[in-house]
């Protein structure tokens, strides 16, 4: 996994949709799974949702909080 992305998910924001123009990492779970369950997108926004997705599933969403103090 490219570290750079995890930087990406604190930083950017959703370029389209119900949450277009949310941060990425706020993005709510029910949304991720609603991803996950029709396909993520093509590409570098598609990596960065199915990455939120398994750090939501698994509980891991406090590796992101030293990141997004930066």
């Amino acid at each position: 996994m490219n570290p750079q992305i995890l930087n990406d998910l604190v930083t950017m924001q959703m370029p389209f949709g119900k949450y277009k123009g949310r941060i990425i990492c706020d993005l709510p779970e029910s949304y991720l799974i609603w991803f996950h369950t029709k396909g993520f997108p093509p590409g570098k926004l598609g990596e960065m949702l199915g990455t939120l997705y398994e750090i939501k599933l698994n509980g891991l969403e406090y590796l992101l909080q030293p990141l997004r103090r930066k």
